[in-house]
C-alpha cells in the first residue's frame, strides 16, 4: 500500500512537470520590439499630406499585401516600413517626373485592430489606441469572466514577420494588430 501511494505520488509529480514544459519564457525580441519606431501593416491606415497639392492629399489604407495604392505613382509598399521612411518613398516616387521637389508628410490615421479572447465577457476586435495594455484592453472586451487567469495573458505578436507567443503580465503594453489570449485559472 505504502509504494503504492508513492509511485502515484511520484506520477502525479511527473505529470504535473510535463503539463509545465509546454511553457516557454517570453522572447528578448517580443519586448524589444516596444522600444523600435512603429512599423507598418496590413489594416493601418495613413494621412499622407503632399504640401501643395490637394490632390494627392488624403488617408490612405494598407492592403492586405502589405502595399499603399498612391495617386499617379501606384502601388508603394508600406508593410515593415516606418512613417518617416513611407514618407521618403512617396516622395521619391513622386520625384520621378511628376513633381520637383515634394514636400511629403505622413502621419498613422489609424492603427490596426488588436484581438482579445479566451476568458473575457465580449470577446472579438477592438480599434488600438497608444498606450493600451492587456489589462484596459480586457476592460473593453467586458473583463474577465469568474475563471479567467488574472495574473498573466499569452500574446501573439507578429515581429519582422515571424509570429511570436509570449506569457505576459496584464500591465505589459500592447502593439497593433496583438492577438490576447486569456486562460482559464486551474483552481
Amino acid at each position: 500500500m505504502k509504494s503504492t501511494a508513492s509511485l502515484f505520488r511520484a506520477l502525479l509529480a511527473l505529470s504535473l512537470l510535463t503539463g509545465c514544459s509546454s511553457y516557454r519564457p517570453t522572447p528578448a525580441a517580443f519586448h524589444e520590439v516596444l522600444d523600435q519606431p512603429y512599423r507598418l501593416g496590413a489594416g493601418d491606415r495613413v494621412r499622407v499630406t503632399v504640401f501643395e497639392q490637394d490632390g494627392l492629399t488624403n488617408t490612405y489604407s494598407v492592403d492586405q499585401s502589405g502595399y499603399l495604392s498612391f495617386p499617379l505613382v501606384g502601388a508603394i509598399p508600406a508593410r515593415g516600413h516606418t512613417a518617416q521612411q513611407l514618407e521618403k518613398e512617396i516622395a521619391d516616387k513622386l520625384r520621378q517626373g511628376y513633381l520637383r521637389d515634394p514636400d511629403v508628410s505622413v502621419e498613422i490615421d489609424r492603427y490596426r485592430p488588436i484581438f482579445v479572447m479566451g476568458e473575457v465577457g465580449a470577446a472579438g476586435q477592438y480599434s488600438y489606441v497608444p498606450g493600451l495594455t492587456v489589462q484596459k484592453a480586457v476592460a473593453i472586451a467586458g473583463g474577465f469572466t469568474p475563471r479567467a487567469n488574472q495574473g498573466s495573458v499569452d500574446i501573439t505578436r507578429d515581429i519582422n514577420g515571424k509570429v511570436m507567443t509570449g506569457r505576459v503580465l496584464t500591465s505589459d503594453p500592447l502593439l497593433p494588430g496583438d492577438t490576447v489570449y486569456v486562460r482559464e485559472r486551474l483552481f
